[in-house]
């Protein structure tokens, strides 16, 4: 069974930036969605990014040009870069994954994010 496991959260200054990290215990190559959602304190989760097998991306409209997903430097990852962060990007971030042919849905643990001054 694939795991994820985020990091990177942390507490960051409003206008600050966050690289976050979701590592794959199988190959990136075997999934065929990664998608990044937040889910703030009494809110249900929302969907910020979408990264698809290829390299297609895709975002929601309330982060876009303020958020980049893409392969991470390390192997089998992939990264949310988020910059001008507002306190509103305080949640909690999860990366969900859909596996190739399967179409098995796994989530992460979550990585907190707190942006205040």
């Amino acid at each position: 069974q694939v795991q994820l496991v985020e990091s990177g959260g942390g507490s960051v200054q409003p206008g600050g930036s966050l690289r976050l990290s979701c590592a794959a215990s199988a190959s990136i190559d075997s999934i065929a969605v990664i998608d990044w959602y937040r889910q703030a304190p009494g809110k249900q989760r929302a969907l910020d990014a979408t990264f698809i097998s290829g390299g297609s991306t895709n975002y929601a409209e309330f982060v876009k040009d303020r958020s980049t997903i893409s392969r991470g430097n390390a192997e089998n990852t992939i990264s949310l870069q988020m910059m001008s962060m507002k306190p509103e990007n305080t949640a909690v971030y999860y990366c969900r994954a859909r596996l190739k042919y399967t179409w098995t849905e796994i989530w992460g643990q979550g990585t907190q994010v707190t942006v205040s001054s």
